[in-house]
């Protein structure tokens, strides 16, 4: 059976961040995820970790003004020295933290944007940044994620991911594959998970449509789960969804994973 780490950002979203730590543990899981520890003292996040005997697993880089509805700016020309000193910030708190791993949001295209140019800009930060974390014995990842929810995002597809990790170039950088975001993008959930299995750093869930728990949706998740095994994937499933009423009330879900 999979490893599933709960996504705080999502989960238990009725109380503070800092009380969702005990909440998930209450709940089962023996990890968590979360976009952003910064806004946070990050002796506290520790603490919370440490007293429920809970393990991070991923955290993303800075990503922008995100209540203003940016979405990352590795991709933005006009953004570098930002995007780098987030880097640095994000190496600094996630080793503190014990984080395995970095996940960078490539950001939205701005309106009459040189693709060509947002490419090279997010290659080349891509570069910097796998070579910051690998110093720092930290893995990076990058996630596509769909232009549905996020219109505009430019990394919105797995073999554009690919591609895009193929021309970096680097040793240390793989793939976030979220399947929600796969599913409605592109589809072929088993197939791509299996042949992309080497460059698979993460997994993260959530059914479609509504973004809610497995079981509310289309997707298969007791096949996927099996067939997760099947393939030999080691690493952590982050549940990143909606809960469709309170995360507590959905779980079930879990306890029939963790019983097959």
């Amino acid at each position: 059976m999979p490893r599933f780490a709960a996504n705080l950002t999502m989960l238990f979203n009725e109380v503070p961040f800092l009380d969702r730590f005990e909440r998930a543990a209450a709940a089962g899981f023996q990890a968590v995820e979360f976009l952003f520890p910064y806004a946070f003292p990050t002796a506290e996040i520790r603490s919370r970790l440490k007293t429920n005997g809970l393990q991070l697993v991923l955290h993303n880089l800075p990503a922008g003004d995100w209540d203003a509805g940016e979405r990352g700016i590795a991709c933005l020309p006009d953004r570098v020295e930002e995007f780098r000193a987030g880097v640095a910030r994000a190496i600094e708190v996630g080793s503190a933290l014990g984080v395995p791993q970095l996940n960078c949001l490539a950001g939205k295209m701005p309106a009459a944007a040189d693709e060509a140019v947002l490419r090279r800009t997010l290659v080349d930060n891509l570069r910097f940044a796998a070579a910051a974390t690998k110093e720092a014995g930290l893995k990076l990842l990058v996630e596509p994620i769909n232009r549905y929810d996020i219109p505009g995002f430019f990394l919105h597809r797995t073999d554009q991911a690919i591609a895009l990790i193929d021309e970096v170039g680097s040793d240390n950088l793989y793939l976030q594959y979220d399947i929600y975001h796969a599913q409605r993008t592109e589809g072929e959930l088993a197939a791509t998970m299996q042949k992309q299995l080497a460059r698979i750093a993460h997994v993260q869930l959530a059914d479609n449509p509504g973004r809610h728990e497995p079981g509310t949706g289309e997707i298969n998740y007791d096949f996927l789960f099996d067939h997760l095994d099947r393939i030999g994937y080691a690493g952590w499933v982050g549940c990143e969804y909606k809960p469709k009423t309170t995360t507590e009330a959905g779980i079930g879900w879990l306890e029939r994973a963790r019983a097959r």
